[in-house]
C-alpha cells in the first residue's frame, strides 16, 4: 500500500510541483492550504504517514499547526518536513523545537523534497541537525 502524505501549502505553484512529484513517485496525497484546514482533516480521521508543511500561511501558520499536532497524542508521531523561504537560524531553531524531522529552504532543487520524504519515511524518528 502506498504511503500517504499530507501537503500543506498556500502557494499554488509550490503545491502543484510538490504534489506532482510525490504522485509520480507513487505516494498518495491529501492536501490543505493552511494549518487549520490540515488539522481539521486529521481530526476527522484522515490518516497520513508524513506531513510536508509550509510555515507562512493564512489562518493558521506552520508554527501553530506544529504546536497543535505535537499537543495531540494521536497525531504527534507523524513526521513533519518543513519547506520555507526563511533561512534564518531563529526559524531553524523554532521548527526544530517543534519536532520537525527536516527543514528545506525555498528555492530548492525539485529532487530534494522527494528524496527527503523517502529518507524520513524509511529512517528512524530523529530530528534534523
Amino acid at each position: 500500500m502506498a504511503k500517504r502524505i499530507l501537503v500543506v501549502d498556500d502557494g499554488p505553484d509550490i503545491m502543484k510541483v510538490v504534489v506532482f512529484r510525490l504522485r509520480k513517485a507513487g505516494y498518495e496525497i491529501a492536501n490543505a492550504t493552511n494549518g487549520l484546514e490540515a488539522l481539521d482533516l486529521l481530526e476527522r480521521g484522515e490518516t497520513v504517514d508524513l506531513i510536508r508543511l509550509d510555515l507562512v500561511m493564512p489562518v493558521a501558520d506552520g508554527y501553530e499547526f506544529c504546536r497543535s499536532l505535537r499537543g495531540d497524542a494521536g497525531l504527534c508521531a507523524i513526521p513533519v518536513i518543513i519547506l520555507s523561504a526563511s533561512a534564518t537560524r531563529d526559524t531553524r531553531e523554532r521548527v526544530k523545537e517543534l519536532g520537525a524531522r527536516d527543514y528545506i529552504v525555498k528555492p530548492f532543487e525539485p529532487e530534494r523534497p522527494l528524496a527527503r520524504v523517502g529518507e524520513v519515511l524509511a529512517g528512524p524518528p530523529t530530528v534534523f541537525a
